[in-house]
């Protein structure tokens, strides 16, 4: 069981990296709410064939737990990346790449407050080695530079972005139990309400231009892997280990997105990326560990 969870965190992370590539590819060829808006509109017209049946046979589970899956979807596939695709254009990667890894610790603040989840120390070391890692990552191994950050109105959307996935990950344990088809079905479909109201302003402020070959490239990508596949992973992964223990690996997308901009984008691969991913992995390895035992504990 914990074996799959790893897999399929994992790839998650894996794909959300390459999301990040995909954002900075993305600029210029779709604009941010429009790659948003149509991600989730591919991912629905892709998985509605095989997803439609499984939603009906659960639609008693829905509608009874409707304002809560709508709220989950809202927030947690749109929220942050709709969000965050705006607050790129007011700072920069490298701030983005930080913030990013207080996803975990905001997650396990949540669980606390919302559930009186505990977290072990040896959890929050493990977090704390992980931090490193994904500073060293975004700062090119010069972590002076975390004092020469400009912070500015992005930095302050990053803030409210952070805030909806860790939010989205602590109440997933909410989530009422349905086929993972019906949920990705549900969820998109929630994902795609949301996204609608940003179009709209995108357009009305002049913003929102249509995407060219490149950008449709770019949109399929975002619905088939960070959008569909990532996010049923994402959820299947919390349901076997936990919201707190999940959360960690977020701190994984920084690392692979940077790797993945050497292998796509062509940047020089450094010394100082294989000791982040070291780190990184120390860091999950130590809380899983910690967790492992908590489990066996209490069986």
């Amino acid at each position: 069981m914990h074996k799959t969870a790893y897999v399929l965190l994992i790839l998650t992370t894996l794909f959300w990296g390459g999301n990040a590539v995909a954002g900075k590819m993305a600029i210029g060829h779709v604009s941010p709410f429009a790659l948003n808006f149509l991600r989730w509109v591919v991912m629905l017209l892709l998985i509605l064939p095989v997803g439609l049946p499984h939603v009906k046979r659960d639609w008693p589970v829905i509608r009874k737990n409707l304002a809560l899956i709508m709220f989950l979807g809202a927030v947690g596939f749109t929220g942050f990346a709709a969000i965050m695709y705006k607050a790129l254009e007011y700072t920069s990667a490298v701030n983005v790449s930080i913030e990013q890894a207080a996803i975990p610790m905001l997650i396990i603040g949540l669980n606390y407050f919302l559930f009186r989840l505990t977290a072990t120390w040896l959890q929050i070391v493990g977090f704390t080695i992980s931090l490193i890692g994904v500073c060293l990552t975004a700062t090119h191994g010069d972590l002076s530079r975390l004092a020469q950050l400009d912070l500015n109105i992005g930095d302050a959307m990053m803030v409210i972005a952070l805030f909806c996935y860790a939010t989205y990950t602590a109440c997933l344990r909410l989530k009422p139990r349905m086929h993972w088809l019906s949920t990705a079905v549900v969820f998109a479909f929630a994902g795609l309400c949301a996204a609608t109201p940003f179009l709209l302003w995108e357009y009305a402020q002049g913003e929102f231009f249509v995407p060219d070959a490149t950008g449709w490239t770019i949109v399929l990508y975002a619905a088939v892997f960070p959008s569909g596949l990532a996010q049923v992973f994402f959820i299947r992964g919390t349901e076997l280990i936990g919201g707190n223990r999940a959360g960690l690996f977020v701190n994984l997308v920084p690392v692979f997105g940077t790797l993945l901009s050497v292998l796509i984008l062509g940047e020089a691969l450094q010394g100082y990326h294989i000791l982040a991913l070291v780190l990184v992995l120390t860091g999950i390895g130590m809380a899983e560990w910690s967790g492992l035992r908590a489990a066996a504990r209490q069986a």
